[in-house]
């Protein structure tokens, strides 16, 4: 099993350059959904004049990611766009709850709080526990503590990342949102 990969690159313009570069960069999000595995893209202008862009793509995996990454295409865009840039964008891939959280049904730029993401994991985690825990002891009740202890939290991770956490954070959107 795979699972999704976001990066979020954060870039400053020279000035004058803004709508040139994002021109582009609308540009380059075309070429990206030719792409297997690609997931969907967003531009988030700057708040003010001297914050940075922070452009988001989401690919379905690492190799999807990583296909685009070595592409003549993304060479082009990136060649096309860096002299309007004022320094070297930063790039950082969002894992674990971040990544949970920034599925298309919650807007990237507006993180839920950190308490909100808790709970909601939380509501997740607790009742698939639960479950695991009830239907598995007869079996796994011989095994050593620790192995026991790995079985479990090994499916809920699984049955979170790859079951719960996506229909949660749907049904919780607008919540998580505000």
């Amino acid at each position: 099993m795979t699972s999704p990969v976001i990066r979020v690159v954060h870039s400053r313009t020279k000035e004058g350059c803004q709508p040139a570069y994002e021109a582009l960069i609308l540009g380059m999000f075309e070429s990206m959904k030719h792409f297997p595995g690609f997931l969907g893209s967003e531009l988030l202008p700057p708040l003010a004049s001297s914050d940075d862009y922070q452009v988001i793509v989401k690919f379905s995996s690492q190799e999807h990611l990583d296909q685009w990454d070595g592409s003549s295409q993304r060479q082009m865009w990136h060649a096309r766009f860096r002299p309007l840039l004022a320094g070297e964008p930063e790039y950082h891939l969002l894992t674990g709850l971040e990544a949970w959280f920034s599925l298309p049904e919650v807007p990237i730029g507006k993180k839920p709080p950190r308490n909100k993401m808790a709970l909601i994991t939380w509501i997740g985690i607790w009742p698939t526990a639960s479950f695991f825990l009830y239907f598995l002891a007869p079996y796994i009740e011989p095994l050593p503590y620790l192995v026991r202890t790995a079985i479990v939290t090994g499916l809920v991770v699984l049955t979170m990342t790859y079951l719960l956490m996506p229909r949660l954070v749907h049904v919780f959107k607008s919540w998580l949102s505000h």
